[in-house]
């Protein structure tokens, strides 16, 4: 099977820079604020009326509807040809909602659906987009040692997300990283678990240094980045490596911040019984079908289909429950707050079919972690208010006036001696600069010993550097 290519498709009316943006003042990207607290929860209300009872409403309706979707969206367009095509795509998303929740009751469907903020792009344009799992990458996976290890009786219910062990939903935009976000989910549940501390980790670090076998934005599995994160010793968090929603240069420096460690990780049988085992004892890596038109809209209830099994998306199961005596999966997206039930979604279980709803059942993993994360770096050495070295070197005055230092460069030494020159350092160990002949000396019982020679501003090992 293909890779998904999560690129924005283009057409007559959707230039290539046309992507999702944070931004609310862009006019060349398409940007979404807004809350669901307030004003937000009636206006959502309202759509769902409207799709609900006027399933004839005039254009005049629909193109009210959609002014005031984009002004609850603060979606904004290049230009008018380019909103009149979105309105056309709006149009026709609004018919597709409202025959599904019009529908619903006489179909026993049990979720509805609504105009949330990917109602103004087509089926093709969300689906490449917003997906990014490879299942191709399949043919390279080892073979498994681990054997699945599970609670001895199994709770009815549960929701990881009550014990503090699941971060705030993230997204992750017109970035095909799926795998990356159900990865760190999946470690940061089981590193709260095991340490008590829920650390929001950097998919950052996956998207731009795993690569391996998998390709940042371009997709990915999840067991490729588990084993990045054993191979590296750890992970740095979101804090210090933030999400860019591109691929880039790999940040070596921060690779070598590892706030979590995991020791190995577990493929679990293609068995919604053995998973139902793995979801009680942690959060699991599971793949997907998310390409269904239904998906892209879903707003609650639990969702039934229909959905291919062929697997395209990558999230993380945090629990499962009932209601009214149907089972489901409490799921977690990486497609931000504002989609499904504040970016989750109940997928049914127990239907009897091998591979799960939406082929659910067909690749689920989890890390295995056993033993403490490293202790944190130490902090960077300040030299004053607007300077500092990094740990492990020292900060010397390069030009001072009246006493007073504005310019430092850092001494690749921990506690060094900053030379009269200021030019050089040398050790703590040996603290006299013979600068002439670039030589460290102490004297001991009234012997002069010599160590290595003196750092200086060069490419030489260890030596300064300007901040």
């Amino acid at each position: 099977m293909s890779r998904i290519d999560p690129k924005v498709a283009t057409s007559t009316f959707l230039p290539r820079t046309f992507l999702f943006s944070r931004n609310p003042n862009s006019t060349q990207r398409c940007s979404f604020w807004f809350s669901t607290k307030g004003p937000m929860k009636l206006f959502f209300s309202l759509i769902l009326l409207f799709t609900l009872y006027l399933p004839f409403a005039s254009a005049s309706d629909t193109s009210d509807l959609f002014e005031r979707w984009c002004k609850e969206h603060a979606k904004t367009y290049s230009s008018e040809e380019e909103k009149r095509y979105r309105f056309h795509v709006f149009e026709d998303n609004y018919a597709f909602v409202s025959q599904h929740n019009r529908n619903a009751n006489d179909n026993n469907s049990t979720y509805t659906l609504s105009l949330n903020a990917f109602a103004d792009l087509t089926h093709h344009e969300f689906k490449t987009s917003r997906l990014g799992f490879s299942p191709s990458l399949l043919r390279f996976k080892r073979v498994q040692n681990q054997q699945p290890r599970h609670l001895l009786h199994n709770p009815s219910q549960i929701d990881w997300r009550q014990s503090g062990a699941v971060t705030p939903v993230k997204d992750q935009a017109s970035c095909g990283a799926c795998w990356a976000f159900s990865a760190t989910g999946a470690i940061e549940g089981i590193n709260k678990i095991v340490t008590g501390s829920l650390e929001s980790l950097s998919e950052q670090e996956l998207v731009d240094c795993d690569t391996s076998y998998n390709s940042g934005c371009e997709g990915g599995l999840m067991d490729f980045a588990y084993q990045f994160v054993i191979d590296n010793k750890g992970i740095d968090t979101e804090d210090d490596y933030p999400y860019q929603a591109r691929q880039r240069s790999c940040s070596k420096d921060k690779l070598k911040r590892r706030a979590v460690t995991i020791e190995d990780y577990v493929d679990v049988p293609p068995s919604e019984e053995e998973i139902l085992k793995a979801v009680a004892s942690q959060p699991v890596s599971v793949g997907i079908c998310g390409s269904e038109r239904a998906f892209q809209l879903y707003s609650q209830g639990i969702f039934s289909g229909p959905c291919s099994t062929s697997l395209d998306h990558a999230v993380l199961i945090v629990g499962y429950g009932s209601e009214n005596g149907v089972d489901y999966w409490i799921v977690k997206n990486s497609w931000g707050k504002y989609w499904g039930i504040d970016g989750y979604i109940h997928m049914i279980r127990n239907t009897g079919d091998p591979k799960g709803i939406c082929g659910i059942n067909t690749l689920a993993s989890y890390p295995i972690k056993t033993k403490p994360n490293p202790p944190p770096p130490p902090a960077p050495v300040r030299c004053n208010l607007f300077t500092h070295c990094s740990e492990g070197e020292t900060c010397c005055c390069a030009k001072s006036f009246l006493g007073i230092c504005f310019s430092w460069k850092c001494c690749g030494l921990t506690s060094a001696v900053c030379c009269k020159d200021k030019r050089h350092c040398c050790p703590r160990d040996y603290p006299i600069c013979d600068t002439e002949k670039s030589q460290c000396l102490k004297i001991t019982n009234g012997t002069t010993t010599i160590t290595s020679g003196n750092k200086d501003i060069s490419n030489k090992p260890r030596g300064w550097k300007s901040n």
